[in-house]
């Protein structure tokens, strides 16, 4: 007669109901209720409807004729239908203060690559600092860079011309490099941008580190590595998700912005970038919608490609180091 060994239950531990988003993101089996998950499902379904609707309107515009462009809204193609895609043929041959698109988009890449670049590099060894070096005044001088965040751009374009002025006075007056002109130059636009951007990276850069495992920077230290050794060859590989995602935050703000290239770059023709081409490409009237959103259109395809290179490091590089433990 075999005898039966019985253990004891574990005690029971009360556990809170889930919530209404653990329900509508929680997978159901066949025939279980899920209506928190479609309800969740067709919210955003409208929300993603809202969001594509301008963009539909524009390439909609786009492919219209210049009449029907101008004379009634782009949901009316509906009904009128007359769409054609030599708009786009057009706007490519087009010029606009003195250039064509081609050459606004390679001046666009031009501007937006070292834009991006340089405060990347700059904001990432800052971070490293803020992070993990200690020195006199560190918490205060990292509040002083992340309150210059709610700084507007537009207050220090005066003061930012005015150094620049100075710089070139000084270059070609004492030193005599008369060639050299700061001020309505690449380098005065990336150098803008660079510290246009800088609060934001040093703020997004250095959360990240700083909720990298202490203990990989102890046994680098360990190990013999120099904190420039362990910049470049812990912190930055680790970092690759926050760099990807500040860098397509920089790459589309300097790409689509228009204010800081039309004071900062010469309004030659060898000045213009995208968003310069195409305001003077509409006209004084705006009677070359057509030609805009075409224009307009065209330009959207290398944010576009960079987005979603890196959209996979994107919210990984936005939300890690927004909780620790």
């Amino acid at each position: 007669m075999s005898a039966t060994t019985t253990t004891p239950d574990s005690p029971t531990v009360p556990s809170k109901s889930p919530g209404f988003l653990t329900k509508a993101f929680t997978a159901k089996g066949p025939g279980e209720e899920n209506s928190g998950g479609w309800f969740t499902r067709i919210v955003l379904l409208l929300v993603v409807g809202v969001w594509l609707l301008p963009t539909i309107g524009l390439l909609v515009t786009s492919l219209r004729t210049p009449a029907a462009a101008n004379d009634s809204g782009w949901w009316t193609v509906l009904t009128e239908g007359g769409l054609q895609i030599s708009n786009y043929s057009e706007v490519l041959s087009a010029t606009s203060g003195g250039s064509t698109l081609a050459e606004a988009f390679v001046n666009s890449i031009v501007v937006a690559v070292p834009a991006t670049v340089i405060p990347i590099l700059i904001a990432a060894f800052a971070a490293y600092a803020f992070s993990w070096m200690e020195f006199k005044g560190r918490e205060p001088l990292f509040i002083l860079f992340v309150a210059l965040l709610v700084v507007p751009l537009q207050v220090a374009f005066i003061p930012i011309i005015q150094l620049q002025v100075q710089i070139d006075s000084f270059l070609s007056g004492t030193l005599g490099f008369d060639n050299f002109t700061l001020n309505g130059s690449f380098l005065a636009i990336w150098l803008a941008h660079a510290g246009f951007g800088m609060p934001l990276a040093v703020y997004l850069l250095r959360n990240y580190i700083g909720a990298l495992p202490k203990e990989v920077i102890e046994s680098a230290k360990v190990d013999g590595a120099g904190h420039f050794q362990t910049f470049w060859r812990l912190i930055i590989p680790l970092s690759v998700p926050a760099l990807a995602a500040f860098a397509i935050f920089q790459f589309l703000w300097t790409w689509n912005d228009f204010l800081v290239a039309l004071i900062m770059l010469n309004s030659a023709a060898e000045g213009q970038v995208a968003t310069t081409y195409l305001a003077g490409l509409q006209g004084t009237f705006g009677e070359q919608l057509h030609l805009l959103t075409a224009g307009a259109f065209i330009t959207m395809t290398i944010p576009l490609a960079v987005f979603f290179g890196l959209q996979r490091f994107f919210v990984r590089g936005l939300t890690a180091g927004s909780v620790k433990g």
